[in-house]
């Protein structure tokens, strides 16, 4: 078998590398399976609630606003209880929480329960980076993290295919539970092979102030740099763009004049293959070009591609969501590299954290007021409010990542 050596669990056995890589990639799935899997229902969810796109929009708007407010305290939390505990309980939590969804007795009741739902996900994407290179080691963290990311990528474009399938012969309730049952048995495998970490004695012996104290450090430094904010306003602002044209597209695919089943629109979301390929090239492209060229680029494409979507023509609209797909997760991806590369050794961390917190916070408001455009004005508004979006973010990061000091 393939080991890891050096490394061992608080047994003391050896961590086996397939074993990580099941663990992280089934977490993944579970988690992000669940937090887009109102997406493809939104108009379903309108038609039986009488709510209009914007309204409709919050139920994927809970999950991913509780997400960004837990994000940054369970991390702290993780520095005194162990990350190992945190993703356990956020993937279990999750998981059950996914399966109360499709009992919610109205709209309100399901918005709070996605709320709760959100707030027990952040133990993933908060803490998953740090576990790994606690259980890893520098040398051993990349395989995994890529794993972990693989498992994110594959977990949301799984929830919202398997939920837009199910929809049309079980309705969105039946949808929500596939998505549940599915999730559970990632969460089950996930709990079962996660490996558990050893502290070294002088963690242990560190009072708890202390280490919240080094913690709030970094925190501090990961504001102070210009540049950093630059990659926060990307996370923020791309994030948000993305959200609200993918929140609005069942409604754009199966209204008028394209008139699509809610099975086959949902089949939109295999573009997220697209943003697989485009953030796996982006290193190569930055290595080629630069950070800022390709981080301008990226944003580039991602407003063409939104472009096209306003097309009337099927094949336009869906070679739009592919480019505007492709384009998102490229700039995304230089952008998270880039502010941990920026941010001192000590708020590697806090930089991420807070990354995270923009990329999420974009998610909930964004995608909510792109929805109110939509239902407001139409398809057309919608895009030109997205291009405006990214048009401020490639303007923060020409302006700010320019600067090197605080």
């Amino acid at each position: 078998m393939d080991v890891i050596a050096g490394v061992r669990e608080s047994t003391g056995r050896a961590v086996s590398a397939r074993r990580v890589t099941v663990s992280v990639a089934a977490a993944g799935i579970c988690a992000f399976s669940l937090l887009y899997a109102p997406q493809p229902l939104l108009p379903q969810l309108a038609a039986e609630f009488g709510l209009d796109p914007g309204a409709a929009s919050l139920a994927v708007s809970a999950g991913t606003g509780g997400l960004a407010a837990a994000v940054l305290p369970i991390a702290v939390l993780s520095e005194i209880v162990g990350k190992r505990p945190v993703i356990v309980a956020s993937v279990l939590a999750s998981a059950v929480l996914g399966l109360l969804l499709p009992f919610a007795p109205s709209y309100e009741v399901l918005l709070v329960l996605r709320v709760f739902q959100g707030i027990a996900i952040a133990g993933l994407p908060g803490v998953a980076a740090a576990y790994l290179t606690e259980l890893l080691g520098s040398a051993g963290v990349a395989g995994a993290v890529g794993a972990m990311i693989a498992g994110n990528t594959v977990g949301g474009m799984l929830g919202r295919l398997a939920a837009g399938g199910a929809t049309e012969w079980l309705g969105w309730h039946g949808a929500l539970a596939v998505v549940g049952g599915l999730a559970l048995l990632c969460a089950v495998l996930a709990v079962a092979t996660l490996p558990g970490i050893a502290r070294p004695p002088r963690e242990r012996a560190e009072p708890i102030g202390a280490r919240l104290r080094t913690v709030l450090g970094g925190f501090a430094q990961g504001l102070r740099r210009p540049v950093l904010w630059a990659q926060y306003g990307v996370a923020l602002l791309a994030m948000g763009s993305f959200v609200a044209l993918y929140n609005a597209a069942g409604f754009r695919l199966t209204g008028e004049p394209l008139g699509l089943s809610p099975a086959i629109a949902s089949l939109v979301f295999l573009c997220y293959a697209m943003g697989s390929v485009s953030s796996a090239t982006a290193g190569k492209f930055v290595a080629r070009f630069g950070r800022m060229r390709c981080l301008l680029g990226g944003l580039a494409s991602t407003a063409a591609g939104a472009g096209l979507t306003v097309a009337d023509s099927l094949a336009v609209v869906i070679v739009g969501f592919v480019v505007f797909t492709g384009g998102f997760f490229a700039a995304h991806a230089v952008a998270n590299a880039w502010a941990a590369a920026e941010a001192p050794g000590q708020a590697r961390a806090s930089a991420s954290g807070l990354y995270t917190l923009s990329y999420y916070v974009g998610s909930s408001v964004g995608g909510t007021v792109g929805a109110v455009v939509f239902g407001r004005f139409g398809w057309s508004w919608l895009v030109a409010t997205v291009a405006v979006w990214l048009a401020c973010a490639a303007v923060g990061v020409l302006v700010l990542a320019r600067s090197r000091t605080a």
